[in-house]
């Protein structure tokens, strides 16, 4: 299984990080949230009810899938690529309920693993449950983190908002209290996985961290085959 899981909390730039991974190894990339953020759409744009038969139906039916693009794995609902919609503010508002749904989680897990299989070259894969639930013997597994106010600073920044004391308080507190209920959550919640490399980004580039992920994934799988 040539996988490396990238896991953490909100704000941990997992997705952006395990792009730039899969690029420096060869790999192609796959983000759990997107498909998380697939279905919610499907769900809004169908008008289908918080209820998990009835979603699983629905993306099962239009379908709710991920198709490989180069080295991206996009999402893609009734054959359209969202992978722009599906970033809009009422998904957003709305996929921590869809993806806390077992049913959901089971279908979406089937389809990360199925991707995989695709791309034997290797995937790099990001989400809260990678190592622990989707990928527990994925060889490489990468537990992303760094401080609340490190993450809140960066998001605040990549987003073009103010760095002001009162913003960055109320996203530095935002972000702790996400990653406390993650931790909570009855359904796969957030945690290292015991053999995972927990990375601390607090002080480091995203150059330095994307290097570090790269060599552990060279160290496990060899310098001559990625």
């Amino acid at each position: 299984m040539r996988v490396v899981a990238i896991d953490g909390p909100a704000g941990s730039g997992k997705s952006t990080t395990a792009r730039a991974v899969a690029d420096r190894l060869g790999f192609a990339h796959l983000d759990s949230g997107a498909l998380y953020r697939a279905m919610t759409l499907a769900a809004i744009d169908n008008e289908v009810p918080l209820d998990a038969q009835r979603l699983v139906a629905l993306a099962r039916a239009l379908p709710v899938r991920l198709s490989l693009v180069g080295n991206e794995f996009r999402p893609e609902v009734a054959g359209t690529d969202v992978s722009e919609s599906v970033r809009r503010s009422d998904v957003t508002a709305r996929v921590s309920a869809v993806s806390a749904l077992p049913q959901v989680r089971d279908l979406v897990n089937g389809l990360l693993r199925a991707a995989a299989a695709e791309h034997p070259q290797g995937v790099v894969v990001d989400g809260r449950d990678i190592g622990t639930v989707v990928f527990p013997e994925a060889p490489v597994k990468i537990f992303l983190t760094a401080t609340p106010e490190a993450r809140a600073r960066r998001r605040l920044t990549q987003e073009g908002r103010a760095l002001d004391v009162k913003t960055l308080q109320a996203e530095t507190e935002r972000l702790a209290h996400r990653d406390a209920a993650d931790a909570r959550r009855a359904v796969a919640p957030l945690r290292a996985a015991p053999d995972a490399v927990v990375l601390d980004t607090t002080n480091l580039t995203f150059d330095q961290q994307v290097d570090r992920i790269a060599e552990q994934a060279r160290n496990v799988f060899g310098d001559g085959s990625v």
